[in-house]
């Protein structure tokens, strides 16, 4: 059974810092770009961040510079380092591959920023 199970969240200040970690189980993602998505309340889920089989990383302008994503594909984990947060970070944060279609989607970590 194929199962990606997102962990890591929390309630945190503005400024401080995070590390959200996906672990996948029943499939092989170290040949899969993966990716960390965001859903706020009231909007659309959005691309947060990606990492190439090879390590190379994209980020949404939003997060660049202040979020870094690294894998372990000995640990199946996908994890997302989140520094200087900003109360508009505020989300259920998820994590999948790029591939079409998707793993099945976690439940999600919620990450919560306070002014």
């Amino acid at each position: 059974q194929v199962q990606l199970v997102e962990s890591g969240g929390g309630l945190v200040q503005a400024g401080g810092s995070l590390r959200l970690s996906c672990v996948a189980s029943g499939t092989i993602i170290s040949y899969n770009t993966m990716r960390w998505y965001r859903q706020a309340p009231g909007n659309q889920r959005e691309l947060v961040a990606g990492i190439s089989p090879g390590g190379n990383t994209n980020y949404a302008d939003s997060v660049k510079g202040r979020f870094t994503i690294s894998r372990d594909n000995a640990k199946s984990t996908v994890y997302l380092q989140m520094n200087s947060l900003k109360p508009e970070d505020t989300a259920v944060y998820y994590c999948n591959r790029m591939a079409r279609p998707p793993l099945p989607w976690g439940q999600g970590t919620q990450v919560t920023v306070s002014s």
